[in-house]
């Protein structure tokens, strides 16, 4: 008889932990939380643009591109640069460099480019509504890439095997690549960088893809009212105001002051422990103490050291799986090739 009870206490015992597990998925999907899809072909209507459909061929002409340092005035800066796959999709230091080895002058951050796909807008204000948009910035910008429309176009025309790619990727035998169409097929490569998580597992319905810490952050996080501004796919990508509740501490580190009606894209959280520094204008580089700032600024609450560990032991679970990039070789220039210009 006792056996009887015992087991039927642990099984009683299992139910209700059955249950918690599924109140606490629900919990996160009613608060915005989505997992990105499994399933390839659910994906790609997440990812792709009807305007230019992802194929092997434009990805494989847009990683090259991406990695092509000779698509900027110094022939030095390539997207990678500041948007080093290896590293988070970031480059580490608190202000973008580039040209001439010139810091960003409103001293922002580079944002990572993995998972981007996913986000309302991109830069930091705003500005552009996809990335087949925003790349057209960076290599424009002078203390970025420095480059014309004119150089770009020029570097890849007068490359035969850039323009014989362009060609089959598009399906167009007379194509002579614009600028538009090397930032649209860049932006392709980088519709790719997805990277799927334990999270996402999780959400999806895995319960062992957590661990009981990481589930009791993901509480944390939701009931702290984190979800606010950071949820959806990218968990972040929209555009919120900044600050909100209290003033930032580092608010004199650079002059940013978001988009005409002060608002600020919301950074993603996925692989936020490989995005250090945080805050746009990378002025901190603990995540316990981005999560504590943030309390403040946004929610107008203090999180305590405990509850901040907490949520920084969650966003464990959203480092993802990066896909396999291999490093391309690229093709040779010509002698109609422009040489790098580093003034």
């Amino acid at each position: 008889m006792k056996k009887m009870l015992m087991a039927f206490g642990a099984v009683a015992l299992m139910g209700i932990s059955a249950v918690a597990a599924e109140a606490l998925v629900q919990k996160a999907k009613k608060a915005g939380l989505k997992p990105i899809p499994e399933s390839r072909s659910e994906l790609y209507k997440l990812i792709d643009n009807p305007k230019n459909p992802i194929t092997d061929a434009k990805v494989e002409l847009g990683k090259k591109l991406y990695f092509d340092p000779r698509l900027s005035k110094s022939g030095l800066v390539s997207c990678n640069f500041c948007h080093n796959l290896a590293t988070g999709g970031v480059d580490g230091v608190d202000a973008a460099t580039g040209h001439k080895w010139t810091a960003n002058p409103h001293h922002l951050n580079s944002p990572t480019v993995y998972n981007a796909v996913f986000f309302e807008k991109q830069f930091w204000d705003g500005r552009s509504p996809d990335l087949e948009d925003h790349a057209q910035g960076p290599i424009q910008a002078a203390p970025e890439m420095a480059a014309t429309k004119e150089h770009v176009e020029k570097v890849v025309n007068t490359i035969p095997e850039y323009v014989k790619e362009f060609k089959k990727a598009y399906g167009d035998p007379d194509m002579k690549p614009t600028f538009k169409d090397v930032a649209d097929t860049i932006a392709i490569f980088e519709r790719t960088l997805v990277t799927p998580s334990r999270y996402d597992k999780y959400l999806a319905g895995c319960d062992k893809s957590l661990s009981k810490e990481e589930k009791e952050g993901l509480k944390t996080f939701i009931d702290k009212g984190c979800v606010n501004c950071h949820t959806g796919i990218a968990l972040g990508g929209s555009m919120q105001p900044f600050p909100l509740m209290g003033k930032y501490k580092y608010a004199d580190i650079g002059d940013f002051k978001g988009d005409k009606n002060g608002m600020v894209k919301v950074p993603t959280l996925r692989n936020i422990l490989e995005t250090r520094p945080y805050f746009h204008n990378g002025a901190v580089w603990s995540v316990k103490e981005a999560i504590k700032i943030m309390g403040e600024t946004q929610l107008g609450i203090k999180i305590s050291d405990e509850e901040a560990k907490k949520i920084e032991t969650f966003f464990g679970a959203l480092t993802g799986k990066k896909p396999y990039v291999r490093y391309p070789m690229l093709p040779a220039s010509s002698q109609k090739t422009p040489k790098p210009d580093l003034n």
